[in-house]
């Protein structure tokens, strides 16, 4: 299986900012011993693909530095070169999975997810949207018919891309996410579940197995790319959901269960993870990683 990295293309963020960048490189360090697994450096989003998903002026600003004080608080990180070629590598790593998926069944970014940047803003640590802009590269680039879902189990709704994708009837977006979480005011997803706080395992994997099956019924699936959050887990500081770290393995391998069971290809992100302990996310996301190998083993 491949999966491509962009922990080496680190944010320059001051000390004490609460987002886990050191998680990347952990995770990559993991994803090294396992031999089955070719790590590949990725590839950088062109400003074509970019703008499969954002407006021509949004990535201007960020290119040239030109985002306002407050554009950059809402995006949570300070504008600097690095920020910029950060985020082209970690939209182009979900174009790279997305493409090798197409071809090899199941690929990986070890970063990605970044699902609440809007088509003319950045938000809650997401400059560019790879989700949708690796969607779109696929029905551009590969073929123009593919209808494809995104499964968003990231703890916190995927508003930027239900916003994007709101009128776009060739890619189905599904987010299960903690009703009372980030972001407060919720955008409409073609499929939206909304999980109260403290939500355990069952009910969580049952919501998940409900909504493969209206999925199911309502769409017709050609690629999956899935946003597999880290932050359901009791322990996550931003989660407020009770997941143990075997449920959330039980939800991954539904979801690639789904994808094999109708031999959907499946591009995965790993999203979000905050937990108390960094040992903690990197360890779910590492255990993602390998639930996704032994699924792609079997294609």
């Amino acid at each position: 299986m491949k999966a491509f990295y962009t922990d080496h293309f680190v944010l320059p963020l001051p000390s004490g900012h609460r987002f886990p960048m050191e998680k990347y490189s952990r995770l990559h360090d993991l994803v090294a011993t396992v031999p089955e697994i070719e790590l590949l450096e990725a590839p950088s989003a062109t400003d074509t693909q970019i703008l499969y998903a954002h407006d021509p002026g949004y990535l201007i600003k960020v290119l040239q530095g030109n985002l306002s004080p407050g554009e950059q608080r809402e995006i949570g990180f300070p504008w600097s070169e690095q920020m910029v070629e950060r985020s082209r590598r970690s939209s182009g790593a979900t174009v790279a999975a997305a493409k090798t998926a197409f071809k090899e069944g199941i690929a990986a970014n070890l970063a990605g997810g970044t699902h609440h940047a809007y088509r003319d803003q950045g938000s809650g640590f997401c400059v560019f949207n790879d989700s949708v802009i690796a969607a779109r590269a696929l029905q551009k680039e590969i073929n123009p018919k593919l209808q494809i879902a995104v499964i968003d189990l990231d703890v916190h709704q995927g508003n930027g891309t239900a916003s994007i994708l709101k009128n776009d009837s060739s890619i189905f977006t599904l987010s299960i996410h903690g009703q009372n979480n980030f972001p407060f005011t919720k955008e409409q997803s073609d499929l939206d579940v909304d999980l109260p706080d403290g939500c355990d395992d069952q009910t969580y994997l049952n919501a998940l197995e409900d909504s493969l099956e209206k999925l199911k019924a309502r769409f017709s699936v050609d690629f999956i790319i899935y946003l597999a959050g880290a932050d359901p887990h009791e322990h996550d500081r931003l989660g407020r959901l009770k997941l143990t770290k075997n449920g959330i393995q039980r939800r991954d391998e539904t979801v690639f269960q789904y994808a094999i069971g109708h031999q959907i290809p499946l591009a995965l992100s790993m999203a979000g993870g905050y937990g108390k302990n960094i040992e903690s996310t990197v360890d779910i996301h590492f255990q993602t990683i390998k639930s996704a190998l032994k699924f792609q083993l079997r294609y």
